[in-house]
């Protein structure tokens, strides 16, 4: 199964491309095309960002997991 953090950039570049080809074509549909490039240019940068941050892909995260994230230890739980 491929993961959605490899899978948004490259459909946010075809709905990129189909985009520009519908407008060029005269159609309107080219609209859809941006929305989704729009949705899965946000997904990259959400998907890239928590990778940077160190967040875990599974689990509940934060102090729910008994400080297992770290965060505690940089005083962000409060």
């Amino acid at each position: 199964m491929v993961r959605p953090a490899v899978l948004a950039p490259i459909v946010c570049v075809l709905a990129s491309g189909a985009a520009v080809m519908s407008f060029a074509r005269g159609s309107w549909l080219g609209v859809i095309w941006l929305l989704l490039a729009g949705l899965t240019s946000n997904m990259a940068w959400y998907y890239a960002r928590r990778a940077r941050s160190g967040v875990p892909a599974s689990g509940t995260g934060g102090c729910a997991d008994s400080g297992s994230c770290g965060a505690c230890s940089r005083g962000a739980c409060g």
